[in-house]
């Protein structure tokens, strides 16, 4: 479980194709404290460390990413160069900053719209008809692995959805959305309350 609260910015170095694809991933922390079998959250997607080295501040890890993995994410995602959200898994005691994230993609949005409010940017992005019953204004939604607040959320004639929200300047800094732009693809996650409320209301049905 994680909480949608980036603590890093890591990079793919490389990428090898073996049964699944291998990409090692460049991170500023110290390799001790990164275990193997540990999950790790990159962009949104949970995935798990097989291998790890490096020195304290310029750490790598590696991780397996499976073919599902791959078609469930944004096209070229996990090619090297890509810089990655990242996000170890929560632990008890850990302060709940942001909602509860299982690290678990379920869809992809676009970035149809981006324009300045104040000092942030408000950015639009389109939702497939699979997630709009699940997105409400004001609630809680990962977007690379980052936990946002959705400001509104218009509903489209296909069943798709555009939803928006905020982009304060320290998460721009501090995450990789301060690099988005329209067309951008990213990793979306519903928020599990709704998930399971959604399911009640169909049952009931």
């Amino acid at each position: 479980m994680f909480t949608g609260i980036v603590t890093a910015i890591g990079t793919i170095r490389e990428t090898t194709q073996q049964g699944d694809l291998r990409a090692v991933i460049t991170c500023p922390w110290d390799p001790a404290g990164i275990a193997i079998g540990a999950s790790i959250a990159c962009s949104g997607t949970c995935l798990t460390v097989v291998d790890r080295g490096g020195s304290p501040g310029d750490a790598w890890f590696a991780v397996d990413i499976s073919g599902e993995t791959v078609s469930c994410t944004p096209a070229g995602r996990w090619t090297t160069g890509t810089p990655l959200n990242l996000e170890p898994a929560l632990r008890l005691g850990d302060e709940l900053g942001g909602h509860i994230v299982t690290g678990h993609v379920d869809g992809v949005g676009a970035v149809v719209g981006l324009a300045r409010s104040g000092d942030s940017w408000r950015v639009d992005i389109a939702a497939p008809a699979a997630l709009a019953p699940y997105i409400a204004a004001k609630g809680s939604i990962t977007v690379d692995g980052v936990s946002l607040t959705v400001n509104v959320v218009a509903d489209q004639p296909d069943g798709t959805c555009r939803f928006a929200l905020n982009i304060i300047p320290h998460t721009a800094e501090v995450t990789t959305l301060g690099a988005l732009a329209e067309g951008s693809e990213v990793n979306l996650e519903i928020d599990v309350l709704a998930r399971y409320l959604q399911r009640m209301n169909s049952l009931r049905g």
